[in-house]
């Protein structure tokens, strides 16, 4: 189905908010400053995790896989810091050309590519987690089973969870 009832239809939205075109821009872009600050705590929280595992006694005795895929965790986590500083290097280039419209448009594709390398992250520090206190085994299980549950919630779940009828019956009650 595509047109005005599809959530990913790219038509204009009907104006319920009574607001300008800069307005709605203006609010777009706070909303995704604010998912971005949310993704930013958790992609701080795993980094700063990650920092400490060299200097704990056990890391020595991970094997050569273990730590291959802790360096790759933080390189993961290192990109992830860096692709959310692109909204804000893009927000101070285009800072008055009023292409506001434009900067939203990538802060949304930004934000999709960030939540996807977070949920990389996620399953990947379980995973470690798991290699290191059961085994290799349980880490590739653990890791693949969360990194499978993950993309359920991010991507399945919104698609599924939005529907025309059920938005109808919202607007009804």
């Amino acid at each position: 189905m595509s047109g005005p009832e599809d959530p990913l239809f790219p038509g204009p939205a009907p104006d319920t908010r009574h607001e300008s075109e800069d307005q709605r821009m203006d609010r777009n872009w706070n909303e995704l400053l604010q998912e971005m600050r949310v993704l930013q705590t958790g992609v701080q929280i795993i980094g700063g995790f990650l920092l400490t595992l060299p200097f704990q006694q056990r890391f020595g005795t991970l094997t050569g896989m273990q730590k291959w895929w802790f360096l790759l965790l933080v390189v993961l986590a290192t990109m992830t810091t860096g692709l959310m500083l692109v909204p804000v290097s893009l927000h101070r280039r285009l800072f008055q050309h009023h292409v506001k419209y434009r900067l939203v448009a990538a802060g949304d594709k930004i934000v999709k590519a960030v939540v996807a390398c977070v949920s990389l992250l996620i399953a990947g520090c379980a995973g470690l987690i798991f290699s290191v206190a059961v085994g290799p085994e349980a880490g590739l299980a653990a890791g693949g089973s969360i990194l499978v549950a993950l993309a359920a919630l991010v991507l399945l779940y919104p698609l599924l969870s939005w529907s025309p009828r059920r938005r109808k019956s919202e607007q009804k009650r």
